[in-house]
């Protein structure tokens, strides 16, 4: 078996990745020639699309053979072997590192340009490179994907020695690779075309996948909330002539960075709305399960994000809606009667907690409830009743609390967007 290029290879691998396809996989390809590999996954997945950036630590009187590799976040793993059989020394091994990570930094820069890298914290990781043959710079790639908070690795390939997975050590959580031949002796072996990757192409897949997953001009950048006496990180993004902002309440056990608001988050987006993803407690106040049912607190927090967002010069004169999940939308209802947002969803949301200031909501209020999620139907149900405002009540078939069952999710989305763009656009003229 042989690949025609790089980009065969990658819609083979994304055909056999199609298994993984959710919300919280990021699709990370090792530059350059992962890139294309990875680009082709990213799109099977509907997944977003960033760069793994690892370098060769080559050994300097024999660049080609690798004595290590490094990665961003300081990450390097060591070859002992070809250490000891070289007798390269610390100073020499040190110089090689600098230079290396000087180079790096500028990589960096030149592929993601002002864009940020893709968080990584909670998420799966899928690291794809155009084959594995020596696997270090494989493993480093994996430590960086670990380190950036990644909650799963799982390592990509077409082809592969048949031992590579005994070379990882165990840096990948799963490894997928379609061909581990016996006469393994180089990668490019087992394609037809593999001329090199130019930084042009890799720059190229980046900006493509950036447009297919949101509108031009819009960009995640890490935000400050002010909430009193303290202050909670979040995620604001707002794509170029957005029509609204909606503002994220995440349910109990969760944060800015759930894969499943991100989810939504990024079919928002691709509508032309703004997002802010942002935790309602801070890290100490988290564990304490009080909190997370204390609905007031909760609310006064999503009030103070609000006043944030409507100072915030990207967003100021933009509609606003909630999006609240589990005790996030009992959140959102109870500050939607100060805070006036021109709409609210709650998804698998517990708007009974909000019960005392449900018929004072004057946002059109769209309640989504899994259909296998029978207690919170009805709780959702009698919430309804007491509305008095615009609502609707949507149940998604054969969905549990999570919507982990496949399609589900994006059946949210679908409907949230709607319901957004409906009543957002009008308040926005």
């Amino acid at each position: 078996m042989r690949f025609a290029d790089r980009l065969e290879a990658g819609r083979g691998l994304g055909t056999r990745l199609l298994r993984l396809r959710g919300p919280d996989v990021v699709a990370l390809g090792l530059p350059r020639g992962g890139v294309p590999v990875a680009a082709e996954v990213a799109e099977a997945l509907d997944a977003p699309l960033d760069v793994c950036l690892v370098r060769k630590l080559g050994v300097p009187y024999q660049p080609e053979l690798a004595m290590g590799a490094i990665g961003e976040d300081g990450v390097r793993v060591l070859n002992d072997d070809v250490l000891r059989g070289t007798g390269v020394s610390d100073d020499e091994l040190a110089r090689v590192e600098e230079r290396e990570r000087r180079v790096l930094a500028e990589r960096a820069a030149h592929y993601r340009g002002e864009c940020p890298a893709i968080p990584l914290a909670g998420r799966t990781a899928l690291v794809v490179d155009d084959g594995v043959a020596t696997g270090s710079t494989a493993r480093v790639a994996c430590r960086v994907a670990r380190a950036r908070g990644a909650a799963r690795v799982v390592l990509a390939v077409p082809v592969a020695p048949r031992d590579f997975t005994r070379r990882l050590g165990g840096d990948a959580d799963d490894v997928v690779c379609l061909l581990t031949p016996w006469d393994f002796a180089a990668v490019g072996q087992f394609y037809d075309d593999f001329t090199q990757t130019e930084d042009a192409e890799v720059t190229a897949c980046l900006r493509r996948a950036r447009r297919r997953r949101t509108r031009a001009g819009a960009t995640e950048r890490e935000v400050s909330v002010p909430a009193g006496d303290v202050r909670l990180g979040g995620s604001l993004t707002v794509p170029e002539g957005a029509t609204g902002v909606v503002a994220f309440a995440h349910g109990s056990g969760s944060g800015r960075h759930s894969p499943r608001n991100r989810h939504v988050a990024e079919g928002l987006h691709r509508a032309g709305l703004g997002t802010l993803l942002f935790d309602l407690l801070t890290d100490a106040e988290a564990p304490d399960r009080d909190n997370v049912f204390d609905i007031p607190l909760l609310a006064g927090r999503l009030l103070a994000a609000t006043h944030w967002l409507r100072a915030e010069p990207s967003a100021r004169g933009l509609a606003l809606g909630y999006f609240g999940a589990s005790t996030g939308a009992a959140a959102a209802l109870w500050a939607a009667v100060e805070g006036r947002p021109a709409a609210v969803v709650s998804r698998g949301g517990r708007p009974d907690l909000a019960g005392p200031r449900l018929p004072e909501v004057t946002a059109p209020t769209l309640l989504i409830v899994g259909g296998a999620d029978p207690l919170v139907l009805d709780l959702n149900r009698d919430a309804r009743s007491r509305l008095r405002c615009e609502n609707r009540l949507e149940t998604v078939p054969g969905a549990t609390h999570l919507f982990e069952e496949p399609g589900t999710l994006e059946r949210v989305t679908e409907l949230a967007r709607d319901w957004f763009t409906d009543h957002l656009a009008a308040a926005h003229v």
